[in-house]
């Protein structure tokens, strides 16, 4: 008799159970990844640019929690979109700089072949953030920007780039012609998600506002203005052009009733400052350690969930792969770097930390089996103050972009000079000599060399 009544029991509870469990899976938000392409952390309205309009981002920013603040711990695309991928710094995962240098092998050769083929495999050493969150019944797309192979290479379950070694595949092929050429396969996705009503993550990474500055002729008529060099007015068309589709992707949420229930998060891969006379980039941004480089506003939103805010702290970009697990109830691997920033967005409270770290390798890999090869500057933001060392690790290609003339440490009060203009290292040693100590400690360098005292 006590038998048939635990069994009557277990029958009436074990529906129970799974309708709760049920429950939970349908409070699982979709999240999307706005990753823009070569963008100054001040070129946005919200930003306060004086000419550039961003009316859907600055919308996004109204409803987010804004980090004005925010950072990416390498400057240069293929590491930092790794680092989105992998949730690790660049010396812990190895692809430390966009291609493996050709002074040591011909590109057409097998043995750069071999050795892109190499960088590659470096993924497979994580559990990624498209892999994590398909164990979670997520549908993972990628678009845009990608470098690490296939999207299925990288644990997407969804996807536009075929990847090395395919034709085009060193950093997208299909993948870069989302935004530029429409929206459609992200929009796609998102029906198919919303139809099987499962949860989703979109990985939107358009090769904008990156070169070839080839905007609308209706944008770029906008910015042309007498004194304004064309090459600038060109690079602030193409913002607003990354605005646009942003405005797209974001207003389909909406329009699939989805956007409530969609955690929203927003970085650059690295900065850009458009150099006036012509193509390219100015100094001191795109591959440097400089704020022009490493500096971008990080944003978080989700509606009816995380209260719109403008927030003070430091944060880095190393800190959204544990934030994205944690929203999502995710599996967390132990030894992520970042912090997760959830229990911060949710409550309000300050982030119980106080400095923030990152480095800069070569656009070319000497040696892809030892990252501190093209080691070229390590860096430290504590408050107001950025402590940047300089290495000797090689460069090879872009020797104007790394000049590296002063050798001994520069210190900068952020804060009064943002630009950076005014090395403090001589009067406030005792900073310098705090700072240097916790960027050794962060992780040890056996072979490069760096001067710590002015």
């Amino acid at each position: 008799m006590r038998y048939l009544q635990i069994l009557l029991v277990a029958l009436l509870v074990v529906p129970a159970l799974g309708s709760i469990c049920l429950a939970a899976d349908e409070s699982r938000p979709n999240i999307v990844l706005i990753l823009s392409d070569d963008q100054a952390w001040t070129d946005f309205g919200f930003m306060e640019h004086e000419a550039i309009q961003s009316p859907h981002l600055d919308r996004l920013a109204e409803q987010s929690i804004v980090f004005r603040r925010g950072y990416v711990p390498t400057a240069l695309c293929r590491p930092s979109l790794m680092t989105l991928a992998s949730g690790h710094y660049a010396h812990r995962h190895g692809v430390t700089g966009n291609d493996p240098s050709p002074k040591y092998a011909d590109p057409k050769s097998e043995l750069y072949a071999e050795r892109r083929a190499k960088l590659v495999t470096y993924i497979e050493q994580f559990d990624t953030l498209p892999e994590l969150l398909a164990e979670r019944g997520y549908l993972c797309h990628q678009s845009g920007k990608w470098w690490e192979g296939s999207y299925s290479h990288g644990g997407f379950t969804h996807g536009m780039t075929r990847g090395f070694p395919e034709p085009g595949g060193r950093h997208g092929d299909d993948g870069l012609k989302i935004g530029r050429e429409g929206m459609e396969p992200v929009t796609q996705f998102v029906d198919m998600a919303v139809e099987q009503e499962k949860p989703f993550f979109l990985w939107y990474a358009p090769f904008l506002p990156h070169t070839p500055h080839n905007p609308p002729e209706r944008l770029l008529k906008k910015y042309e203005k007498e004194g304004r060099p064309l090459s600038i007015a060109r690079y602030y068309a193409m913002c607003e052009w990354f605005d646009e589709t942003c405005g797209e992707l974001l207003g389909h949420l909406d329009k699939k009733g989805v956007r409530d229930n969609t955690l929203v998060v927003y970085v650059t891969d690295n900065g850009w400052i458009q150099n006036p006379a012509g193509r390219g980039y100015a100094p001191r941004s795109k591959q440097t350690p400089y704020e022009g480089g490493v500096r971008t506003p990080i944003m978080f939103s989700w509606p009816g969930t995380l209260k719109a805010a403008d927030r003070p702290e430091l944060v880095s970009s190393i800190d959204l792969v544990p934030t994205m697990l944690a929203a999502a109830g995710a599996r967390m691997p132990k030894d992520l770097p970042g912090l997760d920033l959830l229990p911060n967005l949710e409550s309000g409270k300050k982030i119980n930390r106080d400095a923030i770290f990152g480095e800069s390798f070569a656009h070319d890999i000497a040696d892809i089996a030892k990252p501190e090869a093209s080691l070229l500057f390590r860096w430290c933001i504590e408050d107001k103050w950025k402590l940047l060392l300089t290495y000797d690790g090689e460069v090879n290609r872009y020797q104007s972009t790394h000049p590296r003339t002063e050798k001994g440490p520069q210190l900068f009060d952020l804060v009064a000079d943002p630009a950076e203009e005014k090395n403090l290292a001589a009067d406030h040693p005792e900073v310098v000599a705090r700072l240097a100590k916790r960027i050794a400690d962060w992780y040890p360098i056996t072979e490069r060399k760096t001067q710590t005292t002015p």
